[in-house]
Formats: C-alpha cells, structure tokens, sequence
C-alpha cells in the first residue's frame, strides 16, 4: 500500500537547509521534501507535514513537534534528532535514546511507520570530526533500540555513507548538506523504505586540486564566516531556528513536480 501522509520531524537536517530553493517555505527544499514529492506521485490523496526547525535540540523535538505529529495521525513518520545535542559540551547519549524510543513507540502505537537515522561519519573533518566517538556511540544504542524490537521501523543508515566524508556535498557552512548531499539522503531513505522511484544521484563536480596553502585559506574564510557565528550563537544561548516556523504544520498536499533535482 503507498503511503498517504508523511510528517517529518527534526532540525536543520530534515527542515532541507543547504538545499536552496525560494519559491518554497523557508526558502528551502531538502531531502524529506524530495521524499514527499516521489509519494505524493504514487497515491492521489497524499499529504504531507514538515515540522522540523533548525537548531533544535533533541527534547525541543520530542516536546514541540512529536505532539503535534501524533494529532496528525500519519502512517509515515521520519524523526532526526540528536545531532545539535551532540556537539555541545555534555550530553546524556543513553537518555537521548531512551527518549527518542519511547517517541517511536507512541508513533508504532497508532499505526505508523517510522523511519530513523543514524548520525554521519563526519571523519576528521571540522565540527564533527571532533565529536565522531559521540556519533557513533549514538548510532550503536540507536541499532540496539531497533534491533531489540523492529516491528516498524525503517533505519537510513548516514554513517555508512562514506560520500559524507566529501566536501563537495556540503553546503558552505561545513554543517549542513548541499543539494548534492539531501538528493543522496533521500534516494537512501526511500530505498531503505522499499519505495520504487526514478531519483538519481546529482553528480558529484569535478574541481581542481588544491594546494595545502590554498585549503588553509579557504578553513580560515570558513571559520570567520560560519563557525565564528555559530559559536557566538552557542555561547549566547540563541538559535538559528529563534525565529523560523515549521515550513509545512497540516498535512498539505504538494504541488511540486517529483523528480526535479534543479
């Protein structure tokens, strides 16, 4: 049976940010969009909510949007979380699960399918390089949740995807995925859904080698640029998503072409 309404819950990851587009709520696209679009093409009567704001933490997620998710009564729900929580001084990983598994049974309660994600390998590579023993011990307790009850859930597994480790799928801010990137996480998701689609990977640019020189001058523009301002929003007790509202609240249905990779 296709799938007829879809929520997605979550921050920055699953609300698309580093996916461009500004004819569309919040200015972007992102992968749960892209999923949408492919169901949306497969059952007439399908709608679809994004609850997802960047920044959140993982208990604003579970307090703010899982309510509100479970009065839409879905039979699709995807739910990242985590990720802001794990680059902060101190987290309680085993808590983390535990919360966001007591979410997942509440939604498996009312019928509903859930998809789950498994952080990125963020190699050595900047913000996430640093809390990469973080991620995977997550990403163990997460298998462990599943595997220990499965009825339901779907994983997509981002830690295995070793494109993660290249640059050319981020977005400027190192933090967030390009198009690229939220093109590959939905192909993925709806793989690991069993959902037949037409999506294919965006290509991946050639670009010219660079010189140790000119990498260390392009890590500084970063840092001043992008990680400068996150840190000052972390020591300031603010958020990107202070003043953001969920791009899609209701079930809507969608009026964007399936598909579409531009």
């Amino acid at each position: 049976m296709p799938f007829t309404s879809y929520v997605a819950l979550g921050d920055s990851f699953t609300e698309g940010v580093g996916d461009p587009d500004p004819a569309r709520p919040n200015g972007v696209r992102g992968w749960a969009d892209r999923v949408a679009e492919v169901l949306a093409s497969q059952s007439p009567d399908f709608r679809y909510a994004n609850l997802a704001i960047r920044g959140r933490l993982y208990r604003n997620i579970l307090e703010e949007q899982v309510p509100r998710a479970l009065d839409l009564e879905p039979d699709l729900v995807s739910l990242s979380a985590g990720g802001n929580d794990l680059i902060r001084p101190k987290v309680d990983i085993d808590l983390m699960v535990e919360e966001i598994g007591r979410a997942v049974n509440a939604f498996r309660a009312i019928g509903a399918s859930v998809a789950l994600f498994t952080h990125g390998d963020g190699g050595k590579s900047g913000v996430f390089g640093a809390i990469r023993g973080r991620v995977a011990i997550y990403n163990e307790l997460l298998r462990d949740f599943i595997a220990a009850d499965p009825e339901g859930i779907v994983l997509v597994d981002n830690w295995r995807l070793k494109d993660g480790h290249d640059l050319r799928v981020w977005d400027a801010d190192r933090l967030h995925l390009n198009p690229i990137g939220h093109q590959g996480i939905a192909i993925n998701m709806l793989d690991a859904l069993g959902v037949d689609h037409d999506l294919q990977p965006i290509p991946i640019p050639e670009g010219p080698v660079k010189t140790k020189q000119q990498q260390r001058a392009e890590d500084l523009a970063w840092a001043r640029t992008h990680l400068a301002p996150w840190v000052k929003r972390r020591l300031t007790g603010r958020s990107s998503g202070d003043d953001i509202s969920p791009k899609y609240p209701t079930l809507t249905p969608l009026h964007h072409p399936a598909g579409d990779v531009g």
